[in-house]
């Protein structure tokens, strides 16, 4: 019998994108429900009764919430290419830094623009985003995954895609070249593989969106 994979999502979402590119990775057939997040479903409700929230990924009726927690249930249930690191000393560095961009460097970006460019939290955001870099340059590599994507590689889609998007909405610019050659070095390749550019949403929908969102449409 055929897996039956649904997920439940909003296609401007980084955390949704996340789920996407593991799943196309793994080459998975699934349902698409697109939420309206003002006017979420029964279904999203029933099956992620806790936050709220997508993405909700759907396995034969089991529901699993939260987005890297999802994205390792998709590596544990499906084998194909690997999306965590086989060794378990890399296995946990990689969902140290995965988390790492959950918990410092996400919510520092949109402090910045929260804060419409001040200048004492843009130093905090950056001072996040050159730990990634240092990685990077420790690392020496393409992908914080090597020649090719992992976990950390799909958990930091937000600053690969989104952030320079909303910098371009908000005309706060921090993500430079300058200051991070190596970070943006990988977001241009992060954004070309194949696997991540048939997964993002439209960069134009995007710019207006949050254009609209942070005033200045």
């Amino acid at each position: 019998m055929a897996d039956e994979v649904k997920l439940y999502g909003a296609g401007g979402s980084p955390f949704v994108c996340r789920v996407k590119i593991a799943l196309k990775m793994k080459e998975i057939k699934y349902e698409n429900f697109e939420e309206d997040m003002s006017n979420k479903s029964a279904d999203l409700l029933k099956y992620n009764p806790v936050h709220k929230k997508v993405p909700v990924l759907v396995h034969n009726g089991s529901p699993i919430a939260e987005s890297l927690v999802i994205v390792e249930y998709i590596d544990d249930v499906w084998k194909g290419v690997p999306i965590l690191p086989q060794n378990p000393y890399e296995k946990a560095r990689a969902r140290f830094w995965a988390k790492f961009v959950d918990d410092k460097c996400m919510p520092a970006a949109f402090k910045v623009f929260g804060s419409n460019g001040d200048e004492q939290v843009i130093a905090e955001a950056c001072e996040q985003l050159q730990m990634l870099e240092n990685e990077l340059k420790v690392k020496g590599t393409k992908f914080f995954g090597g020649d090719n994507i992992n976990l950390v590689d799909i958990a930091a889609d937000f600053i690969a895609y989104w952030l320079g998007i909303i910098e371009e909405a908000t005309e706060i610019k921090f993500f430079t070249k300058d200051k991070f050659p190596k970070l943006t070095e990988w977001a241009d390749e992060f954004v070309n593989c194949q696997v991540v550019k048939e997964t993002l949403p439209p960069r134009g929908n995007m710019v207006a969106f949050f254009k609209k969102r942070f005033g200045k449409a």
